[in-house]
């Protein structure tokens, strides 16, 4: 476990380049899970680039903040991304990207536009093209209500599900993994885990998927 430990992740904002406006401050909770492992060992991860890691759900739950002089607080918006290539992979472009945005059904007209420019400052290139914006029930709750804790529930109505869990000795297989990849957004603070689901059942990019069961998530606070 220390050897696990030792390989989590301690991701600041500066770290990808993004920051967020003078005026606004966030604070929250984030959750992502892709259909490739992103906790592996290198065997594993180059068996799999350019084959898969392409697809993958990002889920925000807003706490506390403001974006672009407006309140978000108790709000979500999720974000489901299909690349041309592995996500993360520092050798292959993975745009382009198409996405769809699922935004919290509970925000106000200026709140939904706001939780989509946040979402797409977020994302970057990931969001440069979004085909399609679903309104949604959204929710986003950890066991104890920490992410410390790992297992996380992310659910966007019936269009995507991300179900996570602490990653554990026992996932470990080649005994020499390290966190192969980073997250896809700028966060304070993220920890690998390990997805118990991945699920995204909706319109837009062209396919759907279920990727249970891979060391493929990262929790995180914002």
């Amino acid at each position: 476990m220390k050897k696990l430990l030792s390989s989590a992740l301690l991701i600041s904002a500066s770290a990808f380049g993004a920051g967020f406006p003078a005026t606004d401050k966030i604070q929250g909770n984030y959750v992502e899970a892709r259909t490739a492992d992103v906790y592996t060992g290198p065997c594993f991860a180059n068996s799999e680039v350019g084959l898969t890691g392409e697809l993958a759900v990002l889920g925000w739950k807003i706490s506390k903040g403001s974006w672009s002089g407006v309140k978000l607080d108790g709000l979500s918006v999720v974000g489901v991304v299909k690349a041309k290539s592995t996500l993360g992979d520092v050798y292959t472009e993975s745009n382009p990207a198409k996405s769809i945005l699922i935004v919290d059904q509970n925000a106000t007209p200026e709140q939904r536009e706001a939780l989509q420019a946040y979402a797409k400052h977020q994302g970057g290139y990931l969001f440069s093209d979004v085909v399609r914006v679903e309104y949604t029930p959204i929710s986003l709750e950890f066991d104890g209500n920490t992410p410390h804790s790992m297992a996380a529930t992310l659910t966007a109505g019936n269009l995507a599900k991300i179900q996570t869990r602490a990653l554990s000795e026992g996932d470990q297989i080649c005994h020499n993994e390290i966190t192969w990849y980073a997250p896809l957004t700028a966060l304070n603070h993220a920890m690998p885990a390990y997805a118990l689901a991945n699920k995204f059942t909706g319109k837009g990019l062209g396919t759907t998927w279920s990727s249970p069961d891979k060391r493929s998530a990262f929790v995180g606070t914002l």
